[in-house]
């Protein structure tokens, strides 16, 4: 049984009778540009073959109700009073409600059961698919026009502000607007995009440590906070205002701590545009080469990564038909993303995952994964 046909069967358990339309949105894994979407800078995900389901049907009220088969638990709240609770997943629902009526946005209250095959907490933006499955649940039930890049905006706000995570912009707007066969290239400051093809030929696969981290609680707001000094520091709106020679030139008498944050983010913009450029020219051993550097930046200039991210990566790039590979998400903990030759990656899963576990005691989740599209509603 699919996702889509469990979210029906258990909505007709919960509520009676047949649900009026499916929303399903994808999560997402970030093949480079990591820590620049917050700097206005580039970055270049995919949506993935994970996603979260949504079986809805609208009410004549204005409550909401939904059930979780993951969690196994009902949670209901009201649009005319909304109010933050002891912190569980039914928040980032709220947060949505929350952010589309403080824009003006009038909205009606459906029920509805919920799942997914995103790891949650794994840096493939979990999050960021609920937050977008629920504005589109909200634009279905409340007959309101899907605008994708508006409501990756609100659905961020609704992370920044309600849920207190003060991530980018990259995870919202690509759960909502992925095309299937590409990665997105993705401007920060413009929200403007382009695809770019994935040859058939290459197989992205997620490499998950299986440890976890808490976003909220972790330095990634200390992060932020670092480069928003340096930004200043170098008298700059943002830090995606420099390249690398503007940068070397600028911060010769900079605290060495800001130095090598901003360092990170300056040469990070400028691998993704590369790797843009190789990308579309069917160069994947230069797409690999510069998610090597990524990874290297990561753990020495923005010291993000972490001791089983880091074996993980290792044990990667040991493995024949690897071309690269680097820690994805906001780091710490969680997962990498390795680019592997389609016929070699069967041997590459088999090989990694008995390497990582041998050295680490710990089972890895190894899997390919195709990009897909973002966001989409389904009815019948």
């Amino acid at each position: 049984m699919n996702l889509k046909e469990k979210s029906q069967k258990e909505f007709i358990e919960c509520f009676g009778g047949k649900p009026e339309f499916f929303v399903q949105a994808p999560g997402r894994v970030n093949l480079i540009g990591e820590h620049t979407d917050y700097n206005e800078g580039f970055v270049l995900p995919m949506a993935i073959d994970r996603s979260i389901w949504m079986a809805v049907r609208r009410t004549a009220d204005r409550n909401v109700r939904i059930y979780s088969l993951d969690y196994h638990r009902m949670q209901e709240f009201n649009l005319n009073e909304l109010q933050k609770r002891v912190f569980d997943w039914s928040e980032y629902l709220k947060g949505v409600a929350w952010s589309l009526q403080a824009t003006g946005y009038n909205l009606s209250g459906f029920e509805a059961t919920l799942t997914g095959d995103i790891p949650i907490g794994a840096a493939l933006s979990s999050s960021a698919a609920l937050e977008i499955a629920t504005a589109q649940a909200f634009s279905a039930v409340s007959s309101f026009t899907w605008d994708a890049p508006v409501m990756a905006r609100l659905c961020q706000r609704a992370e920044n502000e309600w849920v207190g995570m003060h991530c980018g912009i990259m995870d919202q707007l690509i759960c909502a607007t992925g095309q299937k066969g590409h990665a997105l290239l993705i401007d920060c400051r413009t929200l403007e995009t382009e695809a770019v093809p994935l040859p058939e030929e290459i197989q992205v696969m997620i490499l998950d440590t299986t440890t976890r981290r808490k976003l909220v609680e972790s330095a990634y707001g200390e992060r932020r906070k670092q480069c928003s000094t340096a930004a200043q520091w170098l008298r700059v709106a943002s830090l995606r205002d420099l390249n690398p020679e503007a940068f070397n030139r600028r911060s010769q008498h900079m605290n060495a701590l800001l130095k090598k944050r901003a360092r990170h983010v300056v040469t990070e913009n400028a691998r993704v545009l590369v790797a843009v450029a190789a990308m579309k020219k069917g160069d994947m051993q230069t797409l690999g080469r510069l998610m090597d550097a990524s990874h290297a930046s990561l753990r020495d200039d923005f010291e993000v990564s972490g001791q089983e991210l880091d074996l993980m990566v290792a044990c990667a790039r040991s493995i024949p038909g690897c071309l690269g590979a680097r820690m994805t998400g906001a780091g710490f903990k969680g997962c990498a993303v390795a680019l592997v030759r389609s016929g070699q990656a069967k041997n590459f899963q088999y090989r990694l995952a008995e390497d990582f576990k041998n050295a680490t005691g710990l089972t890895p989740g190894i899997y390919a994964c195709r990009p897909e599209a973002g966001a989409n509603i389904q009815y019948g």
